[in-house]
């Protein structure tokens, strides 16, 4: 049985981060509590100054730059390219990672997830799209200030940073939207 319910912003806890710099709005994950026990995670950061990111050793991490001139990154030493809002990037929770801002404070969007327990899939959408999905777990989230997504017959109206979460798909699915989302699919390995 599919469980399909839509996550306010407003509604986020916010929590620490792993190193103490900064915080993050936690918007779902899977399991577990504060930063342990997780499959997988999603949430936005705000950014207020160039500095260390946390490590998540056993987990992947896609970050993308939501508001904000952007930033670099120095991962295990190499410096990325300029990470621009929603251009995302992705890197081993087990690098050691720090972000120079390119101009003032940024908010970013990240997944972190155990790719021992999961596969996942990231992408950016804009403009009406549609897709099918067989993944376990569709997750949509809106950087549009009204979006609405269809998934099935059901339709949800999400607003600026709200996310639609469908967990236990069991079938092909068809999803559309008529704006600018980030699409997430999960599958438990």
């Amino acid at each position: 049985m599919s469980s399909l319910k839509v996550l306010r912003a407003k509604d986020y806890p916010r929590m620490p981060w792993k190193n103490g710099g900064g915080s993050t709005e936690e918007i779902t994950r899977d399991a577990g509590t504060g930063l342990d026990g997780f499959g997988w995670r999603l949430s936005i950061a705000d950014i207020g100054e160039s500095g260390g990111f946390s490590t998540f050793a056993g987990y992947e991490r896609i970050i993308t730059v939501l508001q904000g001139d952007g930033m670099t990154l120095s991962v295990d030493g190499q410096v990325t390219r300029p990470l621009l809002p929603i251009d995302p990037f992705a890197f081993s929770g087990e690098s050691q990672v720090s972000c120079t801002l390119l101009g003032g404070p940024i908010r970013d969007f990240n997944l972190i997830y155990a790719p021992q327990r999961y596969s996942a899939r990231l992408q950016w959408l804009s403009g009406e799209q549609r897709f099918f999905s067989e993944a376990g777990i569709v997750l949509v989230f809106s950087v549009s200030d009204a979006l609405e997504v269809k998934v099935g017959n059901a339709a949800s109206q999400l607003g600026r940073h709200d996310c639609l979460q469908l967990i236990g798909n069991t079938g092909l699915l068809e999803v559309s939207s008529n704006g600018a989302c980030c699409v997430i699919e999960l599958t438990a390995r």
